[in-house]
């Protein structure tokens, strides 16, 4: 049995999960010619294909897929252990990377990073704004934040705000040409501004519930957005129905700008949870970002 670098295995681990040499090379901060030297030299000592290679795309052989399995668990337990032993000084350091929705990542996880950031300048946080259900351990995230009903059973989830509420509202000029909606049924005759979802590519369907009964509602409309943002421009400019979380259009209700309809069929769904694998080791830096998102009644 050759003898193996750790390092290049670590190397091949990137790649095969990019799929590309210049992409694992960024991440990495090592050349694509490297990259491509190191894999070369694995392959021949091991005397076994790992990566197909083309001119636009690198994928993993079979064996370079079985090796991916068995390999990435044990090399992100070494990691997590090393910097278990070097984070160990009083003052928290370390870079934390996380994933989360545009409500969650404005209206909750902003000031809280930023209370961290400005307390501990040694830690450093990145925030991905995505909507989409990633897998967080396979894109190399400490943490994720979802709705309480989209965390997988084999995390550990630490709610971070209190239950979410829905509103469907529009402006007094788009109600003037509109009537407005009793039943979400009601909805297919109106112009809906929708939100459309990266992990399957589907539009957000609008839910309900009433007196027990759940409704879905595969809304449609002119406008399509990936922002929530954008959507709720395009509802203040009278361009349709939105459908949006309560805080987000609370002072415009409120204020009279916007109006609020099928408020009865909008009940109140878990809130947002800060989620991470059970065998994570906690640092000290992740531990105080835990802290200061956790949501307390």
């Amino acid at each position: 049995m050759p003898r193996l670098n750790l390092n290049d295995l670590a190397l091949f681990v990137a790649v095969a999960r990019a799929r590309s040499f210049t992409k694992a090379g960024a991440q990495l901060g090592v050349s694509q010619s490297a990259l491509s030297h190191a894999m070369r030299g694995l392959e021949e000592r091991l005397g076994v294909r790992l990566l197909a290679r083309s001119t636009r795309s690198v994928s993993p052989t079979e064996a370079g897929e079985r090796l991916l399995r068995s390999l990435a668990p044990r090399l992100e337990e070494i990691e997590m252990e090393v910097a278990s032993i070097v984070i160990s000084r009083d003052q928290p350091s370390g870079t934390i990377r996380l994933s989360a929705p545009e409500h969650a990542a404005r209206t909750i996880v902003y000031a809280a990073v930023a209370r961290v950031v400005s307390e501990y300048p040694d830690i450093c946080v990145e925030i991905s704004v995505d909507h989409a259900l990633i897998d967080i351990v396979a894109d190399r995230f400490d943490a994720g934040i979802r709705l309480g009903d989209q965390v997988a059973s084999d995390m550990i989830a630490v709610p971070i705000a209190p239950g979410l509420r829905m509103a469907v509202v529009g402006t007094r000029s788009y109600f003037a040409a509109h009537p407005e909606p009793q039943t979400p049924s009601d909805l297919a005759r109106h112009n809906c501004i929708t939100l459309r979802l990266p992990t399957y590519g589907n539009l957000l369907p609008w839910e309900f519930q009433k007196g027990g009964k759940e409704v879905s509602i595969s809304a449609e409309g002119q406008l399509i957005f990936n922002t929530n943002s954008l959507g709720l421009q395009a509802v203040m400019g009278g361009l349709g129905l939105g459908y949006c979380p309560e805080d987000e259009v609370e002072e415009e209700i409120v204020t009279g700008r916007l109006i609020r309809v099928l408020e009865d069929w909008c009940p109140i769904w878990p809130g947002y949870h800060l989620y991470y694998p059970s065998r994570r080791q906690q640092t000290p830096a992740f531990a105080l970002l835990i802290d200061a998102l956790r949501y307390r009644k």
